[in-house]
């Protein structure tokens, strides 16, 4: 890179010309030296100058100047064409015109330097205005320019968006990347056409523009824009942002629910791919609540994004690799603690991020409607798994698996499982379709087309057990026993943990709801059972069965079956009868038919 004489370098810089010294560099533009006169054109420091030429020389121009000026000095770089040209530069009191000219010149060392000389002809306004009219001097560039409401488009951004973040870092401001969305767009143009559409989407970008006058507001894809701008605080912002939207909601034709927006605080060394990503993240946590506008992006929403995508990307090779296995927790009855039936669980163990908590994996299942697959794939499992519990010496027990209301929109569930069952061949082992149950949550039971309680309905006259799950957690209703067929009532966990608050108001409830569930010839399961006043509690009501953690935690198959073996090849007697015992826990006898569709009540449990 060329370097001038100290001498000649202090002079040119005392200019009070504004000009600046360029040279390519591996065909890059790069300025080497400019005049206290630019720094002034400019109204920056020397000391931020370099750094603003290398890296945000274009943030300050007007957007529909951007495409000639980059042209032209590509045209000029390659010496295809002289640099002479108008444009809009961005001052604290708006747009000036700056004229540019410029030439090569060659160094005494052989060195050929860029010249451009830069004149503000501001006060030439009237004469410009006359000769863009007549030259067009101003066009809107289309390649960096949206037709429909004349604000920078995708490309702009692309290509210059980062120009203006690190020109806000200069100045020491806080640059913020906002991400707006013009809500129900589809649903406005169905109802009042295209052109309204058009018309909504230009009335957005016009009030955009007029409550960000000096920021830049860009049109994004379809209906959605973005937009740069220095953070004063996260009031201020949300306040202006409302403003646009009350604008957009009182000059719209006919009905709009406005814009919604999400919002990146950029950090350091961002880079605006990144922003947009991550303001639309932000965004997309917003959901339907129309009274919360805006959401600010949080690492903590990220980092759940990223998960639900692992989970969503790698759920088949899971279920291919049996990366899920089935846990089993054990059911008792509350007066003898014999074992009554386990219910199957699943436990993500994944290779390379550890145990996937269920707590992660079956929302987000839920959320893109994939629990179908799973709920088929854990009662498979339970089904092949019958085989591994004879081979063991186990005792065959009753096996509840969690279903969900999606799967009877995706499935014809009854047929879907017998033919499990008569792949798994489980008819030679005794047993029928009575020893597994079908686990449904109230929420589930409560929202179900006729489609889907159609189909419970015919599971039943199948044979198959009907259990109602999480009844308590928010969606009761005492019809539910008048209007659902079900053989169980499990009482979620949350009304055992707080049964003494509010005066012991749960207390009362599950005693009263036992009561009712057993007139009804409904039996009563609580789960969430970890004390043993809990446990007394419950022996006291009559509550039917319990399950928790004070009982037994969930384990895999093959955990009881070497507990089981290990007890029985013990070398030292004492310590195998130990064993034995605490084996038999998981193999207490069970008569079938005892409490399954078809049985004697409740009141003649084991």
């Amino acid at each position: 890179m060329y370097s001038f004489p100290e001498e000649i370098r202090r002079a040119y810089e005392a200019l009070p010309v504004p000009i600046v010294f360029y040279q390519q560099v591996e065909e890059e533009i790069v300025p080497i030296l400019y005049s206290d006169g630019f720094c002034n054109l400019v109204q920056m420091s020397r000391e931020n100058m370099r750094s603003w030429l290398h890296a945000s020389r274009y943030e300050r121009m007007h957007p529909d100047d951007v495409g000639v000026v980059v042209r032209t000095t590509e045209a000029f770089a390659q010496h295809k064409s002289d640099y002479n040209l108008l444009f809009r530069c961005l001052h604290a009191d708006g747009y000036h015109y700056i004229h540019a000219v410029g030439q090569w010149q060659y160094m005494p060392n052989g060195a050929e330097l860029g010249v451009l000389v830069y004149l503000d002809v501001t006060d030439s306004e009237d004469m410009i205005s006359l000769l863009s009219d007549k030259y067009k001097l101003f066009q809107k560039d289309q390649f960096y320019n949206d037709p429909l409401t004349g604000l920078p488009n995708i490309n702009y951004l692309h290509q210059f968006a980062d120009e203006r973040v690190h020109a806000l870092r200069l100045r020491g401001e806080t640059p913020v990347l906002v991400y707006l969305d013009v809500n129900s767009m589809q649903s406005y143009n169905n109802q009042y056409g295209f052109s309204r559409g058009n018309d909504l989407l230009t009335l957005t970008a016009r009030c955009l523009r007029e409550t960000f006058a000096h920021e830049l507001v860009m049109r994004g894809a379809d209906d959605h824009f973005i937009l740069i701008c220095p953070l004063d605080s996260r009031e201020s912002l949300v306040r202006r942002i409302r403003e646009v939207n009350e604008a957009i909601k009182t000059n719209a034709y006919g009905n709009t629910t406005g814009i919604q927006a999400g919002i990146y605080i950029y950090e350091q060394d961002s880079l605006t791919t990144k922003a947009v990503d991550h303001a639309k993240h932000a965004l997309k946590r917003l959901g339907t609540d129309l009274n919360e506008i805006c959401r600010f992006y949080a690492q903590e929403a990220d980092e759940l994004y990223w998960n639900q995508r692992y989970i969503v990307e790698n759920f088949s090779t899971a279920l291919e690799k049996e990366w899920i296995r089935v846990y089993y927790q054990k059911i008792v009855w509350a007066s003898s603690q014999k074992v009554a039936a386990f219910e199957a669980l699943a436990r993500w163990i994944d290779p390379n991020r550890g145990i996937i908590s269920p707590a992660e994996f079956i929302p987000t299942l839920e959320k893109y409607h994939l629990l179908h697959q799973l709920d088929l794939y854990m009662f498979g499992q339970v089904c092949r798994e019958v085989q591994q519990r004879v081979a063991c010496g186990l005792p065959l027990m009753p096996v509840s698996v969690n279903f969900s209301a999606q799967d009877f929109d995706y499935l014809n569930v009854p047929d879907e499982l017998d033919r499990i069952l008569a792949q798994a061949d489980i008819a030679r082992y005794g047993i029928g379709k009575s020893f597994f149950i079908l686990e449904i949550t109230e929420q589930d039971m409560a929202i179900g087309r006729e489609s889907f309680h159609a189909q419970i309905r015919e599971l039943r006259r199948r044979g198959y057990g009907i259990w109602l799950d999480d009844f308590g957690s928010g969606y009761s209703s005492l019809n539910v026993f008048s209007r659902l067929d079900v053989d169980l009532v499990k009482f979620d966990k949350e009304m055992l943990s707080h049964l003494d608050d509010h005066g012991g108001a749960n207390r009362k409830i599950l005693r009263a709801m036992v009561q009712l569930a057993h007139e009804m010839g409904v039996y009563t399961l609580t789960e969430g059972m970890e004390t043993d006043a809990q446990a007394a509690f419950l022996r006291e009501i009559g509550c039917d069965l319990v399950q928790g953690f004070g009982i037994h935690r969930p384990e895999s198959l093959d955990a009881i079956c070497f507990r089981y073996r290990n007890g029985k090849n013990e070398d030292n007697p004492a310590l195998a009868e130990k064993r034995r015992l605490q084996a038999n826990a998981y193999m207490l006898p069970f008569e079938p038919g005892t409490w399954l569709p078809g049985s004697e009540s409740p009141a003649h449990q084991p």
